[in-house]
């Protein structure tokens, strides 16, 4: 099988193509014309979502960008407080709109652009949630007739969606082209499952139901995250990614500040906001994500945030977001490899992490746990590393 692409990474890479040693291969191209980065972004995120599925038994959705999830999610019920902050006018939605509203959630800002990848069936009520969103394309296993309809109306007629065989299995080998050279290894089949935190090396012993899927959720996308990669989780959702960086403790505070942003997201005062009339939502969530990081705008960031609403409330002092975060119970923080210092478990507490999932086995561990305790977390050696390149 052979799918022609519109370009590779960059336009003036102009052979692109997409091949399958299947002669019907299990990737369907239903409508638009996807890009190279679109296919990464699609498999890649199928891959998070089918996880996320087999591992919970819910509804599982991901907004990729640039070939690492800006959010991931399993389905579950949505507040007044969480629509409000992420402008969702009807809460009704099905389950698998709901994990895809989570996903998107996690950083909006991010997600402006986004691939979707969702492990069920599309129906009516996420077409509906997808249709004002600015997102490239989605990957489905199916789509009900209206859905289809309303999604591949979106760009004027050009929104790529792609379908993926639910029964396919890849091979047990994979291998990649470099330079001309072709390096293979075996697939990374690793099960995240509630076993894998068995091993809790602290003194904090107790994980209740609902934090354990949110580990589940968090570890499942750090195996699908570029490395070195932190994942940062609550009900069931990954609030915070940091992915890419050459350090842990930069993966850890980028993680970290965007679960802090999240969650002042529905602060009182940022539910407050009043936006000038007619300002497109893409406005209206920038200037919120402005709102929460007001101690990091400089004055011409603050003119621009002005402008977005009808009067500057107040700032959410340093003390207020302290005592906000503090509240929220169930935040848990997932590493792919093991934490080295304790400088990462002293970030996480500032974020109000207090269930820490690493692999263990490095030479400072003791510290580590040592760390743990004095922040009364909760930290379970899993002995599995999840590297992703």
């Amino acid at each position: 099988m052979q799918t022609p692409l519109k370009y590779g990474c960059n336009p003036n890479q102009t052979h692109a193509q997409l091949t399958s040693p299947l002669s019907d291969g299990p990737l369907t191209v239903v409508n638009g014309a996807p890009s190279y980065i679109n296919i990464l972004d699609a498999l890649r995120g199928w891959q998070l979502v089918r996880e996320l599925k087999q591992s919970t038994g819910q509804p599982a959705a991901a907004s990729f960008k640039h070939v690492s999830p800006a959010g991931a999610a399993v389905a579950g019920p949505l507040d007044e407080a969480f629509c409000k902050a992420h402008f969702y006018d009807n809460p009704d939605m099905s389950p698998l709109a709901t994990a895809y509203a989570k996903a998107r959630s996690s950083d909006r800002v991010a997600s402006f652009g986004d691939f979707i990848c969702v492990s069920d069936t599309v129906d009516e009520s996420l077409a509906n949630i997808i249709k004002p969103e600015v997102s490239d394309g989605i990957i489905a296993p199916g789509y009900d007739p209206k859905a289809l309809d309303i999604i591949k109306a979106k760009k004027g007629g050009k929104y790529v969606v792609l379908q993926m065989d639910p029964a396919y299995d890849p091979p047990s080998v994979e291998s990649r082209v470099e330079f001309g050279l072709t390096l293979e290894q075996s697939y990374n089949d690793s099960v995240i499952d509630a076993a894998l935190f068995n091993n809790i090396v602290t003194k904090n012993k107790n994980t209740p139901n609902d934090v354990i899927q949110s580990l589940i959720v968090a570890t499942v996308t750090l195996k699908h995250t570029q490395s070195n990669s932190i994942s940062v989780g609550y009900q069931g959702q990954a609030v915070g990614v940091g992915a890419g960086q050459q350090s842990r403790i930069a993966c850890t505070r980028l993680a970290c500040d965007k679960a802090d942003r999240w969650l002042l997201k529905m602060h009182p005062k940022a539910l407050a906001l009043k936006f000038v009339e007619g300002l497109p939502k893409s406005e209206k969530v920038n200037a919120l994500d402005q709102f929460v990081r007001f101690h990091e705008l400089d004055d011409g960031e603050r003119g621009v945030l002005a402008t977005a609403l009808t009067s500057m409330p107040e700032p959410i002092s340093e003390q207020e977001r302290t005592d906000w975060n503090a509240q929220f119970k169930g935040v848990v923080l997932s590493s792919d490899a093991f934490v080295p210092f304790r400088d990462n478990l002293d970030r996480a507490a500032r974020s109000g992490v207090k269930y820490i999932a690493q692999a263990g086995g490095s030479a400072r561990d003791q510290g580590v746990i040592d760390a743990a305790d004095e922040h009364g977390m909760v930290m379970a050696f899993t002995g599995l590393r999840l590297f992703l390149h």
